[in-house]
């Protein structure tokens, strides 16, 4: 088993081994043929509003967030987790949370996001996600990334709505949008020029360079008597493939001293930072870290979670120092499809859940602390009696940051049928 499924319920196994994350060649066709209810897509026009650069990381497998952000303040958390927790930052002991405000901390594995919380731009949001019920990964994910639960008529993206409501900041751009991932994810679904690549520096042809032109052109004789959909997708691709090419991405020097883990996740964000700062009119990245799954042998302290959450933060406070610290309209949003139960199970480990956190990153977001209109995790306050329960719908922390950061009002169409509530979390 790898380590991306490792102690992963079946579900999660069979959805990692069918490559779930990535939405099918033939679905991104169909959602290239855009409905009649959709509007028409934006035209960039003179004097457009700035807006930030979106970076979205989705933790697959549902992640636990009592152990991201620790509540050490509650003492319901101990007598929940006897072995699982992570010690009070007052207890002595090496494995201590670092405390960040006197009731939410850190385990020693994301310590090294502290500066980015002291900096003031690292947000928590605790007792958040989707308030639907199912404890299915697929269709948890699939809620969260279209923006609404279970309505089967919407298909795209809530990324992808708000992309093809406002006009592109480049209206030169090969490519507006990308997923960084074998497939696009679902959130994107629906965005004019989105594309996944699971490697940026190898999204080439395969095969010689001295014939790279030549296969390249071949594949633009090919779609040049195919329909016009056809033709233009096959166009923005040859297109955004010339782009990705020109940027040398194996050679990029990060600034500041930032050091990304060699992992594929702190490559993909060392080149998602690479490529915002190639100034080619791309306006949302989507990139995935899974292996959150943790049924069995969860480990936080020094072991297979512990590893995860090590490469989650050093990749982050890699990425803080690099682009949110060189003043970059980016704003970076962590989020999971759901939390874990509160009580650990007899395999060391916790099963599916319902509350859990987010994390915003972004030199706009009023950071420094953990919002949250904490529960409690006392067994009469829980969620169906064994979960975190969720105070803070998600789509008021993404809607406040569509309208504020990405400067797009249209909130209804992006998070059909629903009024958000902002929770001051832009600045």
């Amino acid at each position: 088993m790898s380590r991306s499924t490792q102690g992963g319920c079946n579900e999660y196994v069979d959805l990692s081994r069918r490559s779930f994350l990535g939405v099918s060649g033939a679905a991104l066709a169909a959602g290239a043929v855009v409905p009649a209810w959709l509007p028409r897509v934006a035209f960039a026009r003179e004097g457009a509003v700035p807006r930030d650069i979106l970076v979205s990381l989705f933790l697959r497998g549902g992640a636990d967030g009592l152990t991201l952000c620790v509540p050490h303040g509650d003492p319901d958390y101990y007598t929940a987790r006897p072995t699982l927790n992570i010690p009070h930052p007052d207890s002595g002991d090496p494995a201590s949370a670092v405390d960040l405000d006197g009731f939410f901390g850190l385990p020693r594995a994301m310590s090294a996001l502290t500066t980015a919380y002291d900096d003031g731009k690292l947000l928590f949001v605790h007792a958040t996600g989707s308030v639907d019920e199912t404890r299915s990964h697929f269709d948890a994910m699939h809620f969260m990334e279209v923006g609404k639960a279970r309505d089967p008529s919407l298909y795209t993206g809530w990324v992808g709505r708000h992309l093809i409501t406002v006009p592109p900041l480049d209206d030169q751009a090969a490519i507006r949008a990308i997923g960084i991932s074998t497939g696009l994810q679902r959130q994107l679904v629906g965005a004019p020029k989105a594309l996944p690549f699971p490697d940026l520096n190898e999204s080439s042809l395969n095969g010689p360079a001295p014939t790279k032109d030549a296969r390249l052109q071949s594949i633009d004789d090919m779609y040049q008597r195919a329909p016009e959909l056809l033709r233009t997708s096959a166009e923005n691709t040859i297109s955004t493939m010339q782009l990705l090419d020109a940027i040398d991405f194996a050679n990029y020097q990060p600034a500041n001293g930032a050091v990304y883990p060699e992992s594929y996740f702190g490559y993909s964000l060392k080149s998602t930072a690479a490529l915002i700062k190639a100034q080619v009119g791309v306006e949302a990245i989507s990139l995935d870290i899974g292996g959150w799954d943790t049924h069995e042998s969860q480990q936080p302290r020094d072991g297979y979670m512990a590893y995860l959450m090590q490469e989650l933060s050093a990749s982050m406070a890699a990425f803080h120092l690099d682009v949110i610290g060189e003043g970059l309209p980016v704003t970076l949003v962590a989020m999971s499809e759901f939390g874990r139960v509160v009580a650990e199970n007899g395999s060391q480990g916790t099963d599916h859940g319902h509350g859990n956190v987010m994390m915003l990153m972004g030199n706009n977001i009023s950071g420094g602390r953990v919002l949250s209109q904490w529960p409690g995790l006392h067994p009469d306050l829980l969620f169906q009696q064994q979960d975190l329960a969720i105070t803070i719908d998600y789509r008021d922390i993404l809607a406040e940051i569509v309208q504020n950061r990405l400067a797009n009002p249209d909130l209804g169409f992006v998070f059909p049928d629903y009024t958000p509530n902002f929770r001051g979390v832009t600045s």
